[in-house]
């Protein structure tokens, strides 16, 4: 359960059972700002991580959290940042989220566009991935070289190939 802190010259933190507790009072003229904890079970979502391992790095100061009586809390934009996620922008119309998790992160390495359709090289490391779409689908998105894009590969099948080793 994600719970929404307030910080003011009060600081009060409002956590998912454990009532109020009162955080020691920094400056008098601090400014609200709001911050999203997250419970481990939230944290290990978002790192995609099993709870009890999350804990563990929690334990050994390798994820930054704080720990209110028997349970972990952890800051989403502390743990956005070691995932290299900017903060969340606010959602605005057209936004979209997926249900596929094959996601690939990368660079617009060239676009080439040639009558109604466009092929984007996407280098992800070391490797390369081509995407063939429609032209206006790459006019309306403005891809260009150095983009940072995601490619997402929703699929039923996956299949394997090796070369022969004739020896």
């Amino acid at each position: 359960m994600n719970a929404m802190c307030l910080y003011s010259p009060r600081f009060l933190i409002q956590t998912a059972g454990l009532g109020n507790i009162e955080l020691p009072r920094i400056h008098a003229q601090a400014r609200k700002v709001r911050v999203e904890m997250l419970s481990a079970e939230d944290a290990a979502r978002l790192l995609r991580l099993n709870v009890k391992r999350v804990q563990a790095l929690a334990r050994a100061g390798r994820l930054p959290a704080a720990r209110v009586g028997r349970k972990w809390l952890f800051r989403r934009e502390d743990l956005e940042s070691m995932l290299g996620r900017t903060t969340k922008p606010a959602a605005r119309e057209g936004s979209l989220v997926l249900s596929a998790r094959n996601r690939l992160r990368g660079r617009i390495a060239r676009v080439m566009v040639e009558g109604l359709m466009a092929e984007i090289h996407v280098q992800i490391g070391d490797q390369a991935l081509v995407a063939v779409i429609t032209r206006s689908s790459a006019e309306r998105m403005r891809l260009a070289v150095g983009d940072t894009v995601a490619a997402v590969i929703k699929s039923t099948e996956v299949m394997i190939g090796k070369e022969d080793d004739e020896s």
